[in-house]
């Protein structure tokens, strides 16, 4: 059994096989998947897993060189908010761009995938990109 925190088999393959610059993309349970980008479903029913617990799980396998955001989370302040400033503020997300939603949805038709979590409070999407480790 692996030691790290990412038992989701497919979960697990996505990093180990991302390359610099990919994208992921962890959504709420709302997020449009776009035809032919590959949906990784972790949602089991309204607030689980919830998006900061997905996110947090994520990076501890995940190398990232910067992410997106939809601007209008910055108005909807979301409960998951307060983490990603302090998740960005220790340099865990890289640089920060913000976008507007449509753009986000346009973002996620070129990520690798899309984590789909249980989460029901709207805008509570981040968009990954990878970063290398050397």
């Amino acid at each position: 059994m692996k030691k790290t925190p990412v038992l989701n088999i497919a979960l697990s393959r996505l990093i180990a096989s991302l390359g610099h610059g990919d994208v992921v993309v962890i959504g709420d349970a709302g997020l449009p998947v776009p035809p032919g980008v590959e949906l990784i479903d972790l949602a089991l029913t309204h607030g689980v897993p919830e998006f900061l617990t997905t996110l947090e799980v994520v990076l501890c396998e995940m190398q990232v060189e910067r992410h997106a955001l939809a601007e209008e989370i910055l108005d909807r302040k979301p409960p998951a908010l307060a983490a990603l400033e302090r998740l960005n503020l220790a340099g865990a997300l890289g640089e920060r761009s913000l976008l507007s939603h449509a753009d986000f949805k346009q973002l996620s038709r070129s990520a690798r995938a899309i984590v789909r979590t249980g989460e029901c409070q709207p805008y509570s999407n981040i968009a990954l990109v990878a970063g290398v480790t050397f």
